[in-house]
């Protein structure tokens, strides 16, 4: 069985992270007894326990967040900060006497990383390996190639089983009621296939641009950011076969099999678009060709989705913010009770985070008035979202308590950098769109001649 993490170590406290999801998910959880161990923040500035203190605090209020004075003391006494260097051992020594002593401390780097390298080894010099967890925040590599040079730095001193990569999409709660919706109702399973399903598009849109973080933004670009890892797990949620037990193991072994079913994409399967002004943004070079938009187009290779289109597209600038998966079904073989006008719109099962967290299931009915002619109607199941719900929370929690459900397996890292590993390299040309449009027309031929776009 897992061990309880005896502390936690939060490389990067002083980042942005720390201060919008870190601080407030620390927080709930010391509220709910998961948190009441030494949490040790280190970075290179020069703060002290108290400033560290005075920051959450800060942060907690910022995020509307009515602090109790009894919970918030609990945090304070238990945080403490470590001021050095990641290439000084010494720096690891400080942190090791401040977790007292404990080897069973889970170690968070929400550093960029190139640092992996060093911090890995100042916590095995530091004996904090040995029972201790590691958890990485994406960017987990840039392609295939640098992806597998950091898990050999990792797995000099923690073994896989010990490694936790965060993707923050699989703790979302409407992602995670994918898995609860798809296995506890029998009513879905049998028209959960090719013969059913015509076929699936995925969307994460943003109505807004980079934002002043055009520099980072302009060395990523959309395929990286958003669509190999969060979208493509998505889709593994949505495709895969129920697990033969709830084992941690069990469910990221169906994850991977999706992945390792889908080919590696090629130009043909890509539109890569980017919005007008994207080059007059500060940081972006004056030449740039990074993707602010990316469509693509996928079929996985198994006897349940074998010829089903998998449409994923993500990108900034555009009509809506929304984040959905819409299932949709095959028509009706015959247009029956339709006008003479129209034909029946096809059954969609929609899945939404954002702006709300909802799914709602698209049918057919009878049209108010006296003539027998059908129309759509929505069925919408809508939860009241509790504070302290947030993916980071949920995260957080499961590396603390030992558990990796939710984390991404180096497996199904490799095979989801090798399914866009060579649009990377050549993915087509960037075609310009003006903002707020749902992006580039030439994003249109991924979906062949009788299917359209699902839009909010």
């Amino acid at each position: 069985m897992p061990q309880s993490a005896e502390a936690l170590i939060l490389f990067g406290i002083t980042g942005d992270l720390a201060r919008r999801k870190l601080f407030p998910a620390l927080y709930d959880l010391t509220a709910e007894g998961i948190a009441d161990i030494p949490i040790i923040g280190v970075a290179s500035r020069a703060w002290t326990d108290e400033i560290l203190r005075e920051n959450v605090r800060e942060s907690l209020e910022a995020a509307g967040i009515a602090i109790d004075e009894e919970v918030f003391g609990r945090l304070a006494e238990n945080l403490c900060y470590v001021s050095g260097d990641y290439r000084d051992r010494d720096t690891f020594t400080h942190i090791a006497q401040r977790a007292d002593g404990g080897t069973g401390a889970v170690s968070y780097l929400a550093i960029p990383p190139d640092l992996f390298d060093d911090v890995v080894e100042g916590l095995a010099s530091a004996g904090l390996n040995r029972q201790g967890r590691l958890v990485l925040e994406k960017p987990f590599g840039r392609d295939a190639a640098s992806a597998r040079e950091l898990n050999d730095i990792v797995h000099r001193h923690f073994s896989e089983d010990r490694v936790y990569r965060i993707d923050h999409f699989l703790g979302k709660e409407a992602v995670q009621n994918l898995m609860i919706f798809r296995f506890s109702n029998t009513i879905l399973e049998p028209v959960w296939n090719r013969h059913y399903i015509r076929g699936v598009q995925i969307t994460m849109a943003e109505d807004f641009g980079v934002e002043g973080r055009g520099k980072f933004y302009d060395n990523v670009g959309t395929i990286r950011d958003v669509i190999q890892n969060h979208l493509l797990q998505v889709m593994a949620l949505l495709a895969m076969e129920p697990p033969v037990s709830e084992h941690p193991d069990a469910l990221r072994d169906e994850r991977v099999k999706v992945l390792t079913a889908v080919e590696s994409l090629t130009p043909a399967d890509v539109v890569r678009g980017q919005y007008e002004g994207y080059r007059q943004e500060a940081g972006v070079a004056e030449d740039s060709d990074t993707e602010t938009y990316a469509a693509v187009r996928l079929e996985i290779d198994s006897w349940r989705w074998a010829g089903v289109p998998w449409i994923i597209r993500a990108g900034k600038g555009l009509a809506e913010t929304v984040t959905e998966a819409v299932v949709e079904f095959q028509r009706p073989p015959r247009p029956l009770f339709a006008d003479s006008d129209c034909v029946p719109g096809a059954n969609r099962l929609t899945f939404r985070t954002k702006p709300d967290e909802d799914i709602s299931l698209s049918l057919q009915a009878k049209e108010p008035g006296p003539a027998m002619v059908s129309g759509p109607v929505d069925l919408h199941l809508q939860h009241d979202r509790k504070r302290g719900s947030d993916a980071y929370h949920r995260l957080l929690a499961s590396a603390l308590q030992g558990d990796p459900s939710l984390f991404a397996r180096q497996d199904g890292v490799d095979e989801a950098w090798r399914i866009v590993d060579d649009i990377l390299v050549d993915g087509g040309p960037v075609s310009e769109y003006p903002r707020h449009t749902w992006g580039p027309r030439e994003a249109n031929r991924l979906l062949g001649p009788d299917w359209t776009w699902v839009t909010p």
